[in-house]
């Protein structure tokens, strides 16, 4: 999930919202149309897997205003065409000044698409958003809302075993930490806090 920002005075017309998006007009579009709603589809699966993995130790905003780069860089993250991808395609992401160049990163994220082309080769059109929704707490084991985000876990249980799964398939950078923020982001998981207008 996106760190804690300095506090920011929502204005009284507008909406309560989770306070971690208060601090970025990005932040706000990003957590109103697309933070907990369900992400489906092996493509976009994997591109917020990988820009969960590039967030690692960085601000996601810093990610967020680089999405466009990171999809022009990596083929709007179709999964044949960056499992593809050869040494000259590593050297020009690592000259990319407008993705995050960072090395491990980048090959993690060819290693990832390689991963998930073979998953799908053995587990049909689809694989991966099975896979990854396969691990979607039931809707009635969630406890009480969180009233902070300082309340909300940094993983699960279900988090660790998607971890653990997915580097069983071959993926890398992908622990449960990363990828509780994926399940957040995605929809697995619905951790808006009391108060904000998108909570359940």
């Amino acid at each position: 999930m996106p760190a804690e920002p300095a506090p920011t005075e929502q204005a009284t017309e507008e909406p309560l919202r989770c306070s971690w998006c208060l601090s970025s007009p990005d932040y706000v579009e990003y957590h109103d149309l697309e933070w907990g709603r369900a992400v489906h589809g092996d493509a976009a699966l994997f591109e917020r897997i990988t820009l969960e993995a590039f967030q690692s130790g960085l601000s996601w905003l810093t990610i967020l205003r680089k999405r466009q780069n990171f999809r022009a860089a990596f083929a709007d993250f179709d999964i044949d065409q960056v499992a593809q991808f050869d040494e000259s395609d590593f050297s020009r992401l690592m000259e990319d000044a407008g993705i995050v160049r960072n090395r491990l990163k980048i090959r993690a994220t060819l290693t990832n698409a390689q991963a998930a082309r073979e998953l799908r080769e053995s587990g049909g059109e689809g694989a991966l958003d099975e896979l990854v929704w396969s691990f979607a707490p039931a809707p009635d084991s969630r406890g009480p809302r969180a009233n902070e985000l300082s309340d909300l876990p940094s993983q699960s249980p279900e988090s660790k075993a998607l971890s653990k799964a997915l580097k069983h398939a071959g993926f890398v950078f992908v622990g449960p930490t990363t990828m509780y923020a994926a399940m957040q982001a995605c929809g697995l998981v619905d951790d808006h806090v009391v108060g904000c207008h998108l909570a359940a």
